[in-house]
């Protein structure tokens, strides 16, 4: 593992555990080079995913984006990040185990939209009206309101 200070190519590894969900393995390390210290994760990763735009373009499944944009949505509400991780943990694996490499984007863009709500109605608002994009203030009265009839 390279140093991210000095660039070194070898660091030690002085402590491993698992995390608190055992979703991953914490790394403390030591540059013997520049003498910092530094923390890595390990997560198990079943198989390449490539996300399918709605352009056609292609890029790697990116977990760390997803959870930026859960983290966008959920900023000031009273939800724990532990929650977060766990629930992208498990749209992580069920996207891996789907048999498929190729995702389209919009069904990971569903699949958020159904962890928002599950994890925060106000978050699951805010991500919605940027997925559908919301253009006036009619289309959050819509949403709003299907939303109610469900919840009623």
């Amino acid at each position: 593992m390279r140093c991210p200070f000095c660039g070194h190519d070898d660091t030690q590894v002085k402590d491993s555990r698992p995390t608190e969900d055992n979703s991953a393995i914490r790394r403390r390390r030591f540059c013997p080079a520049c003498g910092a210290r530094f923390t890595t994760f390990e997560r198990i990763q079943l198989r390449e995913l490539t996300v399918v735009k709605s352009t056609g373009s292609r890029e790697p499944f990116d977990r760390d984006k997803l959870i930026r944009s859960m983290q966008i949505a959920l900023r000031k509400r009273p939800v724990e990040p532990e929650r977060v991780e766990r629930v992208v943990n498990s749209m992580v694996r069920q996207l891996e185990s789907s048999g498929e490499t190729e995702i389209p984007s919009k069904a990971i863009g569903e699949m958020t939209m159904k962890a928002l709500e599950t994890l925060d109605k106000v978050a699951y608002v805010r991500y919605a009206s940027v997925y559908r994009d919301f253009t006036e203030p009619g289309d959050f009265n819509d949403f709003v309101g299907h939303l109610q009839l469900k919840t009623d």
